[in-house]
């Protein structure tokens, strides 16, 4: 039987929650089968609300209003939607881009890195000590970027001008680790050395405290500030039996990021797109706040069956890709799903909208984030046309749980009616505070002002955080309030 008593929700251990138990799948890489698709669609229509969520690390969240039973979850592990190994289910999600394999801008596949690493865990459960938070990533150097993510380790695809080899540089947490080029062959050995340091790091630390009764293994951060990343790199090459330190950039300082396309804006990729391989097309789907009725996931999994390969591609965005469409198909194909109430438009308003599960799912936030960005999003679809994405993040609180990078409008909740308002940058994550409190019942008109003064004043290509990062925050309060003082 399913257990409900976790923090972090996984498959195995899920979380109670006001709207019911609320698990979360793994799916690494974000790769979901049309089969799998009907097992879930199952399972939510028979003990959930009949809707599934996709997070920002590319998993799938379902609500149930019982525990899942232990037949239950013997069938999604024969389906591979969830781990043989219960103990290392609950590990963060693999990360890669949505376009592995079929970006032409791409140095290298790197969905069978995932699947290696993947298949790794398995066979280690001894890793289950570690961190839930503990994350990988794989960029193989895809036009749609993902290793911008927050990661504990990330590999990125380099590729020398003058040949075709392909190595990756690494990165610890924030910061690219210089002086190193791991082949890509070697890619799996490095990181199962730097997660056995880490793992023996974990049980130090564990059995040191547990005097002290510590709750919560040690994040990969902790012991790079302990360790420091020269210390934890030794470690690392004692496991391996040679040094990370890479000769080849003495010399040959000269390495390419990827020079063929700019990488896309961070919505870029939803509409239609060419794939590498000749004839074929993804198209990246909106998904309003993540959601989908399993009506909706059921027709898109009907649509990769007849249509392309098979499969859903989800983002860490929130929305997902159709793969492999022969273009003969794409307007039969796009017309299906706006059949299905679904939009390709990056400049929908759901597009570019983050929103945390909000007071109903969880105990730290203080609004109910869903509705209320549900709301801003249909009030702004009836009123604007919408010239680019324009990213609203809405956080039930300080957390900012759902969206880690920085956003073009933060909404913060305050208490049950109030939000704080920030804009663009500024000194904290959120951005420059606008607003230190606003009635959630005004949201939607506070943000048709605020966009329609950016769309009529803005200079061309400027972006909406361009925009309002040049603003003087009271002048911009001054033309909102006449805004308001003309209606």
């Amino acid at each position: 039987m399913q257990s409900t008593t976790a923090i972090c929700p996984s498959l195995f251990n899920a979380t109670t929650a006001q709207d019911g138990i609320l698990s979360r799948i793994r799916l690494p890489a974000g790769l979901i089968t049309a089969s799998q698709c009907q097992l879930i669609c199952e399972i939510v229509d028979q003990f959930g609300n009949c809707e599934v969520q996709i997070t920002n690390r590319a998993n799938l969240q379902i609500r149930t209003s019982t525990a899942l039973s232990e037949n239950t979850l013997l069938d999604l592990q024969d389906c591979g939607l969830a781990s043989s190994q219960a103990s290392t289910d609950g590990l963060r999600n693999i990360m890669a881009s949505p376009a592995a394999g079929i970006d032409a801008t791409a140095f290298v596949n790197t969905t069978p890195l995932v699947k290696a690493w993947n298949f790794y865990l398995l066979q280690h459960p001894e890793l289950s000590i570690l961190s839930n938070k503990f994350s990988v990533c794989f960029d193989g150097g895809e036009s749609i970027n993902v290793s911008d993510r927050p990661n504990d380790i990330c590999f990125k695809a380099m590729r020398r001008l003058s040949e075709a080899e392909v190595h990756f540089s690494l990165q610890l947490g924030s910061e690219k680790v210089a002086g190193i080029l791991i082949p890509y062959s070697q890619i799996i050995a490095v990181l199962a050395a730097l997660t056995e340091v880490y793992r023996a790091y974990t049980e130090q630390k564990l059995g040191q405290d547990s005097q002290n009764l510590r709750s919560r293994p040690p994040r990969l951060r902790e012991l790079l500030n302990d360790l420091g990343v020269e210390k934890y790199l030794d470690l690392v090459a004692e496991k391996l039996g040679y040094s990370l330190k890479s000769s080849l950039l003495a010399h040959f300082p000269q390495w390419d990021r990827g020079t063929k396309e700019p990488r896309i804006y961070e919505y870029g990729h939803l509409g239609v797109h060419n794939q590498k391989q000749s004839g074929l097309a993804y198209i990246g789907v909106v998904t309003p706040l993540g959601r989908l009725t399993t009506a909706q996931l059921l027709g898109l999994a009907e649509l990769s069956k007849q249509y392309g390969g098979g499969a859903l591609r989800l983002t860490p965005w929130q929305n997902l890709l159709l793969t492999d469409i022969a273009k003969v198909n794409i307007e039969k194909v796009t017309k299906s799903i706006l059949n299905l109430g679904l939009s390709i438009s990056p400049t929908h308003p759901y597009a570019a909208i983050a929103a945390c599960s909000g007071i109903t799912g969880c105990k730290s936030a203080h609004t109910d984030t869903q509705a209320d960005a549900k709301a801003i999003a249909i009030y702004l679809e009836k009123l604007i046309q919408l010239e680019a994405p324009i990213n609203l993040h809405f956080s039930g609180c300080e957390k900012s749980c759902v969206q880690h990078h920085p956003s073009d409008i933060a909404l913060v909740g305050q208490d049950s009616a109030t939000y704080k308002i920030y804009i663009g940058d500024g000194d904290i994550d959120f951005g420059r505070e606008l607003y230190a409190e606003y009635m959630v019942d005004q949201l939607p008109q506070l943000m048709e002002r605020l966009i329609n003064i950016y769309q009529s004043q803005r200079q061309p290509e400027q972006s909406f955080r361009e925009f309002v990062n040049q603003r003087d925050l009271q002048y911009l309060r001054q033309e909102l309030q006449e805004v308001i003082s003309h209606a």
